[in-house]
Order: structure tokens, then sequence, then C-alpha cells
């Protein structure tokens, strides 16, 4: 493990761009779940009812029963109540500072990244703490969901309320796709996936196009995944004690 440690110290010392992709991994230190759906707590499971959750976070049934998809975002959103970012969160902000660019691709919803400091995120699938009126213009970003009706509707116009999120079946927003798309076309000297279980194309596709543009590319995963084969470094570790790890060698490291 201290010679992996070495070759992502190596490789941080050349980079002066870095793109750090996150998954539930990063955020499970906090005592957030990492489950299926937004941010989980059915690993494929089927619900009470006896739905599995795809159908019940998707955007059809969000259409069907709103307060159905509610029942469920209760459940997941206070199953992390209370959590906040972790040490892991802290550093990649630190990071920023770093490098001349430095971005956080995320596929979490709990807004830890920004939280933390970080100022380039791409919150692909949303974050759940923003809410938004289906029908009017009505935006409200609250800190937790103790305060909102089992099926909170819009104190302007009356229509559901839901969180800014990507349900299952819908698409990623447009906006953030194509802030992901700028800065991958730029590229970068050096790719990470963080606590990812790399399941979405988008997810693996940065460390993936590293690869064959043969720029390095670490996982930091205390488990394998797909891309442990790909990677030029593997610290089979948690994200908290690995990027501990790095930010205290950052005078091996660290530029200006």
């Amino acid at each position: 493990m201290e010679r992996a440690l070495e070759r992502v110290i190596e490789h941080l010392s050349r980079a002066r761009s870095v793109l750090f992709v996150t998954g539930a991994g990063i955020s499970a230190e906090s005592g957030v779940p990492t489950y299926r759906g937004i941010g989980g707590l059915y690993n494929g499971k089927t619900t009470e009812g006896g739905v599995p959750i795809e159908v019940a976070l998707s955007g059809s049934m969000f259409r069907r029963k709103p307060e159905l998809t509610w029942k469920h975002l209760h459940e997941i959103e206070q199953a992390c109540r209370g959590a906040t970012f972790n040490r892991a969160h802290e550093v990649l902000a630190l990071m920023e500072g770093c490098f001349e660019r430095c971005w956080v691709l995320t596929q979490n919803v709990d807004g830890f990244h920004k939280a933390a400091g970080s100022k380039n995120v791409i919150d692909i699938h949303g974050d759940i703490h923003d809410l938004r009126c289906t029908r009017c213009e009505f935006t409200e970003r609250v800190k937790d969901y103790a305060h909102l009706a089992p099926c909170p509707s819009c104190p302007q116009c009356g229509s559901v309320v839901r969180p800014e999120v990507v349900l299952f079946e819908e698409l990623l927003p447009p906006e953030k796709v194509a802030v992901m798309e700028r800065e991958l076309t730029r590229g970068f000297d050096l790719v990470f996936s963080i606590g990812t279980s790399s399941l979405f194309p988008y997810i693996t596709g940065p460390v993936l196009e590293a690869a064959g543009r043969q720029r390095p590319t670490v996982e930091i995963n205390p488990g394998r995944t797909e891309l442990s084969d790909v990677v030029d470094v593997q610290l089979q570790m948690g994200a908290v004690a690995a990027c501990e790890a790095l930010w205290a060698a950052r005078d091996k490291w660290k530029r200006g």
C-alpha cells in the first residue's frame, strides 16, 4: 500500500489539472448508507409495498403517485439526517486550491462536497436539499425534510413539490451535462475514482477516457470494481484514510 501511495503522490506532483469522480463510498464514513436509489437504503430489495425501489423512485411513478415516491424520499432523507461532510470531502475542497484546474464529478445527492467548500462541483444527480415546484418557478433550499408534509405542495400554486434530483427513468440535467462535457473535452492530467461502484457509464467514462489517453488514473475503494483492472493505481482503502494520507504528503506534490 505504501508503494501505491507513493505512485499516487508522483502523479499528483506532475498534474496541473485533476478530476475527482465520487460515489456513495466517500460519504459512507459520514454515516450515509451506500444504498441503491437516491443515496439508497434498499440495496436491490423491494419496498414494504412490494414495489421495486427503482419503480417507487421513478419519474413515471412520481407523475402517477407522487405520494408513494415521496414516502420513500422521506425514508431516505431521514436515514441520512444529521450526517455531514467528512475529512475526505474537506481534503478534496482543499485540493481545489492546489491545481490550475480541479473538479469534482459526483453521483451523490447529499450536497457534502459543496458544504465542505468545493466550488467546482458537478452534482450530476442533483441535490436532495433543493426543492422545486413541478408547475411554477418556486424553489426552496431546505436543511432536512422534518418540516415537510408527506407529499409537500407548493406554497405559491399548490402543485406538488419535488427534490431537484434525477429519479429513475429521468434524463440527466442538460446544463450539468454541458459543464461535464466541457471540462472532459479540455481533459485532465489525472483522474480519480473515489468510492464509486462504477455502474453508470458517465461515471466510468472519464476514467476510461483518461486511461485511453494514457493519462494516469487512480481508484480509491476498499473493494474491487470494474475499474480496478483498468486504473494505474488502486488504493484499496477507505476514502477518508486515503485522502488524509495524500494530504499529509502534500509537501511532496503541492505546486506553488
